[in-house]
C-alpha cells in the first residue's frame, strides 16, 4: 500500500483511504490475491494422481488436538476459500469451470 501511495503522490496526512487509492490504480486487495493463488494451487492438487505424494500429504490423518481453539491449517482456509466461492472437488476436473469461479480478484 505504501508504494501505491508513494505513486500516487499521497501521504497519510492526506486522509484518503486505501480503498480510493487501489480503486484508482486498479489493484485488487492482497488477500483476494492470497485466496485466488490458494485456490488455484489447490486445484493444480485435485487434479493430480490418487498415489501422488502431495495428495497422499493432504489426505494424512492428523492427531488429536488437545483442549483449546484448534489452530488454522492451510487445508481449513482453503475449504473456507471453496465455500465463499461456491466451488468443489468436482468443479477442479473442469479447468475452464474453476478458473471462471477462482479468478476473481482483479478489478477491471
Amino acid at each position: 500500500m505504501r508504494m501505491l501511495r508513494w505513486s500516487g503522490g499521497v501521504t497519510l496526512l492526506d486522509k484518503i483511504r486505501n480503498d480510493y487509492i487501489r480503486g484508482s490504480f486498479k489493484v485488487a486487495p492482497i488477500a483476494e490475491k492470497l485466496k485466488e493463488n490458494r485456490l488455484r494451487w489447490y486445484g493444480h492438487i485435485l487434479r493430480r494422481p490418487e498415489d501422488h505424494m502431495v495428495k497422499l500429504a493432504l489426505n494424512m490423518p492428523t492427531q488429536k488436538r488437545g483442549s483449546g481453539r484448534p489452530p488454522t491449517t492451510w487445508l481449513t482456509t482453503v475449504q473456507k476459500d471453496m465455500k465463499d466461492v461456491n466451488a468443489d472437488a468436482e468443479i477442479a476436473k473442469n479447468r475452464v469451470l474453476w478458473r471462471k469461479r477462482t479468478r476473481k480478484a482483479d478489478p477491471t
